[in-house]
């Protein structure tokens, strides 16, 4: 088989079956529509309205990292690094010098993107766990150094933020003010996300992660392309940083650069839901974070980390039986029953 006969490959089902730009449009308002069913129905209960405005904060993190995990093949365990520059540029700018939060969050957020370049022009040349291992180091490194530096970060006491309530100061008396903050920023994202899927640079990204050899024979720019992709990805998660600082109002380095509750979370929430999809980091969130919390308080004083342990399992079992996660399973099990229906009426 020549590289011509392998381009269809390149394409997925999902991006066939957008026709027109109306029709993507449509399909995200629907989506947005049913992810905002929740924050309708428990407008009232502060227990679920903080669950729900966390839900929507996760999701818009592994919309972010599934630009490059998902839709350009690159398995990064660092987004730690780019969700703390966010989270620490605001504490920081905030309580030092009082500057609203809305006025760091796009500069930090640039610098995130400027740092995911540096830092993945050397990694990009690995390729598989080779590169995955090395994006972890980065995060190790950056837990490090925000211990260190405990003139801007306050080490390992951290940073509080005092409560002063206020639209200019991102901080709000009621849960459900934050719940519809974080909904903006997954509406951002995943619209985000649509459109990129559209452009140019999706689908290079795309051809980028089914084959890489055959890309660059095609005329991608490889690097160029990943570059791009990681940096898009680092700019949003570093918006994310900025709304986790406002919402917890304290940061320190376990916080934010622990390997399971930052690094391996992001990319957990994609697998569960579907790797590469638009819905599926919506659906990840919707399933797992909600069924993490019921079970830290299950588990928290039985059988500490235990919570992590089934967490973990849940990643190694859907990499292994799902493939394509609940969206791509959903997909599966719909084409079948269509298929079935067709031999059925002729």
């Amino acid at each position: 088989m020549n590289k011509t006969d392998q381009t269809p490959a390149v394409v997925p089902p999902e991006v066939s079956g957008l026709q027109s730009s109306a029709s993507a449009l449509w399909r995200y308002l629907a989506l947005m529509a049913l992810t905002a069913l929740p924050l309708v129905f428990l407008a009232k209960d502060p227990y679920w309205l903080n669950i729900i405005a966390f839900t929507y904060l996760m999701a818009g993190l592994a919309s972010a990292w599934n630009i490059i995990g998902g839709f350009g093949g690159q398995f990064s365990l660092g987004h730690g690094v780019f969700f703390g520059i966010g989270a620490y540029a605001t504490a920081f700018f905030t309580t030092r010098y009082g500057m609203s939060p809305w006025l760091i969050m796009v500069p930090a957020a640039a610098v995130a993107a400027l740092v995911a370049m540096l830092i993945s022009w050397p990694t990009f040349r690995l390729r598989g766990p080779f590169f995955a291992i090395a994006t972890m180091a980065f995060n190790e490194v950056a837990f490090v150094l925000a211990n260190h530096f405990d003139t801007y970060t306050g080490g390992p006491r951290g940073i509080m933020i005092p409560f002063k309530a206020g639209f200019a100061n991102m901080i709000f008396r009621e849960r459900w003010q934050y719940a519809v903050l974080m909904f903006v920023f997954v509406a951002l994202v995943v619209g985000i996300t649509v459109w990129l899927r559209r452009s140019r640079l999706g689908y290079y990204l795309l051809a980028v992660r089914e084959d890489e050899d055959a890309a660059r024979a095609s005329g991608i720019n490889v690097l160029s392309v990943k570059l791009q992709g990681m940096a898009l990805s680092a700019f949003l998660t570093a918006m994310g940083g900025t709304l986790f600082t406002m919402y917890l109002r304290f940061i320190d380095p376990p916080t934010l650069f622990t390997l399971q509750d930052v690094g391996v979370k992001f990319a957990l929430l994609s697998l569960i839901g579907g790797v590469g999809t638009i819905a599926g980091p919506l659906m990840g969130a919707a399933l797992i974070v909600p069924f993490e919390n019921w079970l830290r308080a299950l588990l928290a004083d039985a059988l500490p980390g235990m919570n992590l342990a089934i967490l973990g399992l849940l990643m190694v079992l859907a990499a292994l039986f799902m493939k394509r996660g609940v969206v791509g399973a959903f997909e599966d099990l719909m084409r079948k029953i269509k298929n079935k229906s067709k031999k059925g009426g002729q």
